[in-house]
């Protein structure tokens, strides 16, 4: 082959390439020109799914497209976690993330962990609450410790989360704080917090632990009530509610978090792009009053931030649930 001819090829190349990145899914001066999926690992009604939709709304008018949440529930999280993470790292989906990724791959559940994603941000951290039927003669968190230390093992039965979960690691952390068994109760497995609370708004269960936010239409209802906020410090959205510590002289506390997240690999140009979104968004009054009015707690880390609290997290929730002995 000719100087000539291989010059002209390697032209004919170098075009094809760039025409083929200009058009390619990936290159983030085109992005976005079509609709941004939304996955919330856990089932509507609960505060994840709530928080997420809100988020939707107002990230549409920023990005010019629709973001349609889709609820990808099954496997105490596993599934919807894995959805985002095994989407194509093009930008055109992304999740949200919850404090139970930190906790999945030590009962061997999936293999995924925090490393496996871009990190957009940290939105939202909840303390966890205990909460009983309106029905039952609980009046204090004293009341029901009391009860479950002289019931027989695995009579009384609790809810609010996966095996595993947030408010699965919040409960037993209590029971163990107060020199209870942490396995004394059964916990009955549920897809987020909502349907927990319903079987307890149901008689299906002595207790559950959720976030305030996530048990308020119930509580409105008058079907179900909160005995203890555990938590360093009490809540602006109950300030009645006494913390762990002060009702029983014991330091324990446990909280949901929520951060949005893409597939690990997306073009950091679009992560900064989403950042950038989000980040006016979080202030936005609409956003802020929906987040205050609900009780949930708002707060804003980006990137790299983001990054080290789920690490941190997620050594922190390793060390509980070898405490619980469920880590396989």
């Amino acid at each position: 082959m000719t100087h000539l001819k291989k010059s002209r090829l390697c032209k004919v190349l170098s075009f094809a390439s760039l025409m083929i990145l200009a058009s390619s899914p990936l290159h983030a001066d085109s992005w976005p020109d079509k609709p941004i999926n939304l996955i919330v690992p856990w089932g509507a009604g609960g505060g994840t799914d709530a928080t997420a939709r809100m988020i939707a709304v107002l990230l549409e008018e920023s990005l010019g497209v629709p973001i349609p949440v889709i609820n990808r529930t099954g496997g105490s999280g596993v599934i919807g976690h894995l959805a985002i993470a095994n989407a194509e790292a093009d930008g055109y989906t992304i999740g949200v993330a919850t404090l139970e990724i930190g906790g999945m791959h030590y009962q061997g559940l999936t293999e995924i962990s925090y490393k496996d994603f871009s990190p957009i941000g940290l939105y939202n951290a909840d303390p966890v609450a205990i909460f009983v039927s309106s029905r039952s003669d609980y009046e204090s968190i004293e009341d029901l410790l009391s009860t479950i230390r002289s019931s027989s093992h695995r009579e009384l039965k609790a809810s609010g989360s996966a095996q595993g979960g947030v408010n699965h690691i919040a409960a037993a952390g209590m029971l163990l704080a107060t020199e209870i068994p942490a396995d004394k109760v059964a916990w009955v497995p549920s897809e987020g917090a909502a349907p927990g609370l319903q079987d307890l708004a149901a008689g299906g269960v002595d207790f559950a632990a959720a976030s305030m936010p996530e048990a308020r239409a119930l509580m409105d209802a008058g079907l179900i009530k909160p005995l203890v906020l555990l938590n360093t410090e009490r809540s602006p959205a109950a300030p009645e509610l006494p913390t762990l510590e002060e009702a029983t002289g014991e330091v324990w506390s446990f909280g949901s978090w929520r951060g949005l997240v893409a597939p690990a690999g997306v073009d950091e140009a679009i992560i900064a792009t989403l950042q950038e979104s989000i980040s006016a968004l979080v202030n936005d009054p609409a956003y802020l009053e929906f987040m205050e009015n609900r009780g949930y707690e708002t707060l804003w880390l980006a990137g790299e931030d983001f990054l080290e609290f789920m690490k941190n997290s997620d050594h922190s929730i390793g060390e509980t649930l070898e405490s619980l002995g469920i880590v396989k």
